[in-house]
């Protein structure tokens, strides 16, 4: 998709316009900030231009301010705290296992005065006139004066100071690989006012949301710092290491001190980092990004960095033919953090792993385009970003196992548990990071697989591209990605959101009696899950023969249509879903048959597969 870089008007007719009854908020950030790197910390400013494209009136804004949450007895600190103490488990040695976040743990408890992280805002400002303000930890409340009207455009002025803390979650200082900087959630970002009202969501544990904007980013650091961020650099030939084009000659200011500027449009959030050992690798993928890949210097991983660099280059035409295009210039890897987290443009990254690579990129689609709110939905970003991963590394791979295996594990240990709840839970509200993770992870990557089992997969790859197009930059909710399927499978589908996300139903078919009468055999299943599915049952015969014969639901008023070009495909009429047995018949007698099986193909995510498979004794 072209990033308008134009009028800014032109943009909202083009983008509003397009959205189906959806309005949206729309943002601009211009900040120029001053880091005392020795000191770790740094003051900035910002101007805000503000559009309030809603019909409500707002008689007030919010900020976030994520880092006062590393700060002893924050919320962040007491619920990792809490969780920790929640048994869930025993590991492989017999040893307990509790609910902590590893990363967190007690860290948070143990912070001292120069390793804690703040965020203060000095002043927020509205027509030069300073607003009444009210801190709730992580969240700023500010009382306008004069309240925003419908379809109006504000401006604020904003001053702030902050401490970097010492690296617990994400964002930080001096993490475990060494990275000095790790600059995410660094400044008061506004919260998004959308349909649902304000998500002023305190910073707990999970993810993010933001509205849509431009930024234009200043930072004025130490020069032998290497920068690396959301945006696209706008004086390389001024900063130097690497980014300058070919043959370009770097002409560094006069003094100790380099200003970076970066400039991102069309993103909801804005991250950096910076290091004075960092290096780059570039690449540039086929009608791609340029890539750029920021890490750490050191002889021992070099090798390995340019195997992860290699893999996403070869791997970017294959995820824009599968899920999209990548619309913006570049896009950067940048060594630090505490794992992977992703952000618009850029992700912090903590090795060279690839499978965490091509992850934390895939989320450039389904958080950085679809910017879905993680707080109430976070399957729709991290679940299928998992599928979206699990599916391009089996590809470029060449695998030949079933490639989401491990999600449908994820999902299977989640459902056998007593910690499940239900997709629909807020992500900072699940009763422990276990079911949090396995259900966002997991459930989320099985509902995308196990849709193209309902609905066949090429209609899935439809159904993937149509919501890339019709959904990118306008915060899609569930309702309407079924709605993208529904279309483009001509099912209904409300069914299988209402009970894969909103409870903890499980799906659990078995093959029952096989009855011969008359020169006919009775093939019998029986539903004893509480959730229930169309059905692919394959007859594999003593001759080689094949049949596949599919059960459609009749909630789904629509059928799939044939898969797989090896066996016969034979439909039979819909099974009602408040009959708990199904049965079919065939022209065959038993000694015929020398193999049934329930969903050959692995996809439906039946969580007893032991009763699924007949084999006839003697075939």
């Amino acid at each position: 998709m072209k990033i308008f870089t134009g009028s800014l008007l032109l943009f909202f007719v083009v983008t509003v316009s397009a959205q189906p009854d959806r309005w949206q908020q729309r943002i601009k950030y211009i900040m120029d900030i001053k880091v005392d790197a020795a000191a770790n910390q740094f003051t900035g400013t910002q101007k805000i231009d503000y559009w309030n494209n809603s019909p409500d009136t707002l008689t007030r804004v919010f900020f976030h301010l994520y880092w006062n949450a590393f700060q002893p007895n924050s919320m962040m600190d007491v619920r990792s705290r809490e969780l920790g103490k929640i048994l869930v488990g025993v590991n492989k040695k017999g040893e307990d296992v509790y609910d902590w976040d590893s990363r967190v743990k007690d860290r948070i408890k143990n912070l001292k005065p120069d390793e804690i992280g703040y965020q203060k805002v000095k002043y927020v400002k509205v027509n030069g006139v300073e607003q009444p303000l009210i801190e709730h930890e992580t969240i700023l409340e500010v009382k306008l004066l004069k309240p925003i009207a419908p379809k109006s455009k504000s401006s604020f002025d904003v001053a702030f100071e902050a401490q970097v803390p010492k690296q617990v979650r994400r964002s930080g200082r001096d993490n475990a690989e060494g990275i000095r900087f790790s600059m995410s959630q660094w400044y008061p970002k506004m919260a998004e006012y959308d349909y649902q009202g304000w998500n002023a969501n305190p910073y707990v544990a999970r993810e993010f949301y933001g509205v849509w904007g431009d930024f234009d980013v200043n930072i004025t650091i130490d020069k032998k710092y290497m920068l690396a961020g959301s945006g696209t650099l706008q004086n390389a030939a001024e900063v130097g290491y690497g980014y300058q084009p070919d043959g370009v000659q770097v002409h560094h200011t006069a003094g100790a001190n380099l200003t970076w500027k970066f400039k991102a449009d069309n993103v909801h959030d804005f991250v950096w980092a910076a290091d004075t050992a960092y290096t780059m690798i570039k690449r540039q993928p086929a009608n791609g990004p340029l890539i750029y890949v920021v890490y750490k210097k050191a002889d021992s991983t070099e090798t390995s960095w340019k195997k992860m660099a290699d893999f996403v280059e070869k791997a970017y035409p294959y995820m824009a033919k599968t899920f999209g295009a990548y619309p913006y210039k570049n896009y950067s890897f940048i060594q630090g953090g505490d794992g992977g987290m992703e952000y618009p443009m850029a992700t912090l990254i903590k090795s060279y792993s690839i499978g965490t690579a091509v992850h934390e990129w895939m989320h450039s689609w389904y958080q950085g385009l679809m910017g879905t709110n993680e707080s109430l939905y976070p399957w729709m970003d991290e679940g299928f970003t998992s599928y979206a991963e699990s599916r391009v590394v089996g590809y470029i791979n060449q695998d030949s196992g079933f490639w989401y295996q491990k999600d449908y594990e994820g999902y299977f240990a989640l459902a056998k548990s007593p910690r499940e709840e239900p997709m629909s839970t807020h992500s900072d509200h699940y009763n422990t990071n276990y079911a949090y993770s396995k259900a966002a992870y997991n459930k989320g990557a099985v509902f995308l697989a196990q849709l193209g089992y309902i609905v066949g997969d090429k209609k899935l790859d439809e159904i993937l591209l149509d919501y890339y197009n019709q959904w990118r930059f306008k915060h899609p909710n569930p309702n309407d990605f079924i709605r993208v399927a529904e279309k483009a499978s001509g099912m209904e589908l409300d069914w299988y959101k209402e009970y894969w996300v909103n409870t903890t139903r499980t799906i659990d078919f078995a093959l029952g009696d096989v009855n011969f009468e008359e020169g006919k055999s009775k093939i019998v299943i029986k539903r004893s899950g509480g959730m229930p599915m169309p059905l692919d049952v394959l007859i594999t015969y003593k001759d080689g023969k094949k049949e596949l014969h599919y059960i459609p639901l009749n909630l789904m008023y629509g059928s799939k249509a044939q898969e797989d070009s090896s066996a016969a495909f034979i439909q039979h009429p819909e099974w009602k879903w408040t009959d708990t047995e199904y049965s079919f018949e065939i022209p065959y007698g038993v000694t015929n048959i020398k193999e049934i099986n329930i969903d050959p193909s692995m996809r439906l995510a039946d969580i007893n597969r032991v009763n699924n498979r007949i084999v006839v004794p003697g075939n």
